[in-house]
């Protein structure tokens, strides 16, 4: 009987099933655990999802029962009913996984000088009068008493039962000469930073009085489901009709959700939270405001937008206060964008004297080099492979992910939330590769050495066992392979080749360095001794290293405290010089040398 293979995201895991088997099975197989309370009988509707490619059986009647039309339509299924027919590609809503994956929302996060954009002004206004008929925003005004001051028509709408709600004492938010919000006496204001990743998103509720982080969370990005990497989301955009918008749509529906979320822990009202900076890739940028991508996807890969954007929230739907705005800083390039920025200004990379190389590793990494007060920056196509695609047993990094590695008597391995292993996610790949360098099972073109005795050769096939099946959380043997192998060596040979280039624009070499940067979510996690062992890092002193987490989202922070910090933003785009690594001279040369192990 031939098999089907089904690709679970944003879980990363892909696996094989018979034919007539349902899409439960086939997540209960890959160790994905979703909810099931009814034992997959289609009485609960708890494991709703939504296939995103390819054909099933049509709906049962238990999924007629539980799902309108329109969901069905729009490709909604219960995984436990739905049988399908072909290879599927299933996209797995948040509420439906009974375990969340690991977001990485933590940064190191530097103290900045508060240099507000927006201001607070406490007022009493005089109520109406018989003798006093003006109208409820002349009244406003006239208190504020300063020249060109305005509100929009978006405040306008429930101005007056505010007014007389909170008995006409009040707390205007002023940015610039517009007031943005109206809200009760003395009410903090607050601001929303947010870091748009292409696989995770982390927000971050903020004082705008002090830059007190009150709350934080995180989500995955749900624009997987129409791609796992930012070529296929381009490539969908604009194949698909409606496409731009429905990318737009899903990310804003997250976004709300996030700041629901934030809002309750932090016991605020939305209507306080009055300005929002969110960082992201060129692509993501360009999809949540609403521009064209089609130019990014062709070359010469050139943005819609490369200056800082401003506008009302309300025109895209994010649910702030009624006349907040949204601020997005600027990008370098169709490949650095906003988030790589944010990134270079959360570790002082624009301001340094000293010889600094930062990167931002991710489906795509940004690097950023700084020597004598000149910048350079480019943009390295990595892939996917550290989240886990395209690797045999790779996942993201969810509970019962590999997540480290040790190769000694005896095989150690360590899984998130310690559940028995299903899969690995990308600082275990890397741990793996990096261990079995140095134990010798892996030669520098990376193929395993058949006479080692952590080499399985099975049906012609050389092999790393890292949980046999008896011990794995799915009853399958958890493995690397030589083709898994490969994947890490074209994405590390790419940030290697990156790296070098940017060197060699500068006219110096690694050993010059004084500082090596690492931040985003796999950068938090991988280990620097692996990193270096399989050649994604030149072999530096361990202190000349700096892992600092999700420095994007620490530099969207600053900006929304910070007037300075976005001129910063915008001078370092300015000065930092793209290259094109492409058309580089040297770069076949260091890709092919960065493909090879040790």
């Amino acid at each position: 009987m031939p098999k089907l293979t089904i690709d679970l995201e944003p879980v990363g895991r892909r696996t094989e099933i018979e034919s007539g088997a349902t899409l439960l099975e086939a997540a209960q197989a890959a160790g994905v655990e979703l909810l099931a309370t009814c034992g997959g009988q289609g009485a609960c509707f708890d494991c709703r999802v939504r296939l995103a490619r390819g054909q099933a059986e049509p709906p049962t009647l238990e999924e007629q029962a539980a799902l309108t039309p329109a969901e069905l339509a729009a490709g909604q299924r219960l995984a436990c009913q739905c049988i399908p027919t072909s290879h599927v590609k299933v996209d797995i809503p948040p509420e439906s996984l009974s375990t969340p994956q690991r977001l990485s929302i933590e940064g190191q996060m530097v103290d900045v000088e508060v240099d507000p954009i927006l201001l607070p002004l406490d007022l009493t206004i005089s109520p109406p009068l018989m003798t006093d008929l003006r109208p409820d925003s002349t009244r406003l005004l006239a208190a504020v008493n300063q020249a060109g001051t305005h509100l929009s028509r978006r405040l306008l709408v429930d101005l007056s039962e505010r007014l007389r709600r909170y008995n006409w004492q009040v707390r205007l938010a002023l940015r610039g000469s517009e007031i943005v919000a109206v809200l009760p006496h003395q009410t903090p204001l607050l601001g929303l930073a947010v870091d748009i990743g292409t696989t995770k998103v982390a927000a971050y509720l903020v004082d705008l009085a002090n830059g007190a982080t009150l709350a934080k969370s995180g989500a995955m990005n749900p624009q997987i489901g129409y791609g796992e990497d930012v070529i296929s989301r381009i490539h969908y955009a604009n194949t698909h009709a409606d496409g731009r918008r429905i990318l737009q749509t899903k990310i804003v529906e997250t976004l709300n959700s996030l700041i629901t979320e934030l809002t309750i822990q932090a016991r605020v009202s939305v209507d306080s939270v009055v300005e929002a900076v969110i960082v992201g890739n060129t692509a993501m940028h360009h999809l949540l405001a609403g521009l064209p991508v089609e130019q990014l996807g062709a070359s010469p890969y050139v943005p819609a937008a490369g200056e800082p954007l401003e506008f009302p929230a309300a025109e895209i739907g994010l649910k702030i206060s009624p006349g907040g705005y949204i601020y997005l800083p600027p990008n370098i390039a169709g490949y650095v964008g906003a988030d790589h920025v944010a990134m270079a200004i959360a570790a002082d990379v624009h301001t340094t004297s000293q010889k600094v190389l930062a990167l931002d590793i991710g489906t795509n990494t940004e690097i950023s080099l700084a020597v004598d007060g000149k910048l350079y920056s480019c943009s390295c196509a990595s892939g996917p492979a550290f989240e886990g695609a395209h690797i045999r047993d790779g996942m993201r990094a969810a509970p019962g992910a590999i997540e480290k590695v040790s190769l000694g008597e005896t095989i150690k391995i360590a899984t998130i939330d310690h559940r028995p292993a299903v899969g690995i996610c990308g600082s275990g790949i890397l741990d793996a590769i990096g261990e079995l360098v140095k134990v010798g099972a892996l030669d520098k073109r990376g193929n395993l050495r058949p006479e080692h005795p952590l080499v399985r050769v099975r049906e012609g096939k050389r092999e790393f066992v890292l949980a046999p099946a008896a011990e794995s959380g799915h009853g399958q043997d958890v493995l690397l392979s030589r083709s898994d192998i490969n994947e890490i060596q074209l994405a590390k040979g790419a940030i290697r080749a990156g790296e070098e280039v940017l060197l060699a624009e500068a006219g110096i070499k690694a050993e010059d360095l004084d500082e090596f940067i690492v931040a985003g979510a796999f950068g938090t996690y991988l280990d620097l001794a692996s990193a270096m062992r399989v050649g994604m890092f030149p072999t530096l002193p361990l202190e000349k290293f700096r892992q600092i987490g999700n420095a994007a989202g620490a530099g969207a922070r600053q900006m929304l405290i910070s007037r300075k910090k976005r001129l910063e933003a915008l001078q370092f785009s300015q000065h930092s010089r793209y290259v094109e690594l492409t058309l580089h001279r040297q770069f076949m040369a260091s890709f092919t040398e960065g493909m090879m192990l040790g």
